[in-house]
């Protein structure tokens, strides 16, 4: 197993120097209509950040600062360029969607030496479309199929509130970036908790949408069961709120109901359902259950109606949405080459990533899929008294480097997640949408505390609202607080 020794320089690491790099994307993009800074001043800030922290975060896989510098130029001297509602806002692209120009690598050796995009995913080209302008790719583990930031080549992605501990994953590079100030916001993917896990993990905002809300790429309609979503990792509930009432603007479910743009808290008071179990036979550490007891109070404090809830059998859910996963990997494994370049090559995918294709049994597969598509009406069923449900995001604080390395026995690191992850998938699962909020901070790791909210389908503005509302009750400390 790989051995990550800790950091002897410090236990932390940030990039929060000056009032630019304190300011959310929202207010980036309003300092930059009003004046204070030029996009190329913010771009360049922003590399500077991004290289500062480079080799102490091993957040950024495929740095693209020159042709992001080019790109602030351009839009320095756009005739619309101050109408985007993000103009200028640096950012960096989760390796696991297509920027034009760079390769797309899934964290995997399997696509070491993958050839460069010839478009951009839709989801980026949103993203740029909204103004923003990306200064690279972040690192993911394999795939995203694991939540953790072990890396193949023995590196990891440090978390920069405890560099000796993880930052969560999938978007594990992203999340770093955003936490430690070097970028205001960056893209992640969901298909188990790849937002929530690492927002949990890294103090931030992470909203895994509806099934179906964000553009749809190929991959994901083709599923028979959609679990991927995309996203964004954020410091503020309005950064957040902003994109999604644009992307829905430049794509809108003719199933859903409109978000719009959230931008306030609610008026009126929820019906909270309090999942005290936990699924999986885990348990939650003390660190974990004081934060989660303390959101409870708060959120009857702030006149909420809160009483239990229980769920479904989790365990049978799981069984089916692991094998549902376990699907996935062998499509990978038998068709990469196909699906993501010719040059892919199974043999360099880590073990992890193959005892998930060989638990994948194609006889138990219709019988998997028919289960994960009731699931939807099954959990919206148990919940139908409540607006919204709430556990923690993670059942444990995030781990030391090491303790969930690719390299070990795949099913030791299979068992030791499931203790760790027991509530994300659902969200996935069932196609719910579901928001992590920081709401918690442990003393003696320096580590942040998530909490979880589900909602039913198509309420993401409901889950927005009641973020704004705990935002303003108890607003969450960024690193740079701390420093101060």
């Amino acid at each position: 197993m790989a051995d990550y020794p800790a950091d002897p320089a410090a236990t932390s690491a940030h990039a929060f120097s000056d009032d630019l790099s304190k300011l959310d994307a929202v207010g980036t993009a309003e300092a930059i209509c009003a004046g204070d800074y030029s996009i190329t001043e913010v771009v360049n800030a922003a590399i500077d950040r991004a290289e500062s922290l480079s080799d102490r975060l091993g957040a950024i896989v495929t740095p693209d600062f020159d042709r992001a510098r080019a790109a602030a130029r351009r839009l320095s001297v756009d005739p619309g360029g101050l109408d985007l509602p993000f103009v200028g806002v640096p950012t960096f692209i989760k390796d696991n969607m297509d920027q034009q120009g760079l390769p797309t690598r899934q964290g995997s050796g399997a696509l070491k030496n993958a050839s460069p995009a010839k478009h951009n995913g839709k989801v980026v080209g949103q993203l740029f479309e909204m103004g923003m302008i990306s200064l690279g790719k972040s690192a993911l583990p394999e795939f995203g199929f694991s939540p953790s930031a072990e890396l193949l080549d023995g590196t990891a992605v440090h978390n920069p509130w405890n560099l000796n501990h993880t930052p969560g994953g999938s978007s594990a590079g992203s999340a770093a970036l955003v936490a430690a100030g070097v970028v205001p916001v960056a893209h992640g993917a969901d298909g188990g908790g790849s937002i929530g896990i690492p927002a949990a993990c890294c103090g931030l905002v992470g909203l895994k949408v509806t099934r179906g809300r964000l553009y749809p790429d190929l991959g994901s309609r083709l599923m028979p069961v959609d679990i991927l979503t995309e996203g964004l990792l954020t410091r503020s509930v309005r950064d957040l709120a902003l994109h999604i009432a644009r992307a829905e603007m430049l794509y809108k479910s003719k199933k859903l109901p409109a978000v719009g743009h959230v931008d306030r808290p609610m008026k009126r008071r929820l019906r909270v359902g309090v999942l005290h179990e936990v699924p999986m036979g885990s348990t939650l550490d003390p660190a974990t259950q004081r934060c989660f007891d303390d959101t409870v109070a708060l959120l009857e404090d702030l006149g909420h109606r809160v009483a239990p809830v229980s769920l479904p059998s989790v365990e049978d859910f799981a069984e089916d949405f692991l094998q549902y996963w376990g699907s996935l990997v062998f499509i990978v494994r038998k068709f990469g080459n196909l699906l993501y370049d010719k040059s892919f090559d199974r043999t360099k995918l880590v073990s992890f990533t193959n005892l998930m294709g060989d638990r994948f049994k194609a006889s138990k597969a219709p019988g998997n899929i028919f289960r994960l598509h009731r699931s939807t009406a099954k959990f919206s069923n148990a919940v139908s008294g409540f607006d919204v449900v709430l556990s923690p995001t993670l059942a444990q604080l995030p781990p030391k480097l090491g303790h969930l390395a690719s390299d070990q026995d795949g099913q030791q690191l299979f068992d030791k997640l499931m203790q760790w992850m027991p509530y994300t998938p659902l969200a996935n699962g069932t196609g719910l949408p579901a928001i992590s909020l920081p709401l918690g901070h442990d003393a003696d790791t320096n580590l942040p505390i998530g909490m979880m909210f589900h909602a039913d389908m198509g309420a993401e503005a409901l889950l927005i609202q009641l973020a704004y509302e705990l935002e303003q009750a108890r607003p969450w400390p960024s690193l740079a607080d701390l420093a101060s």
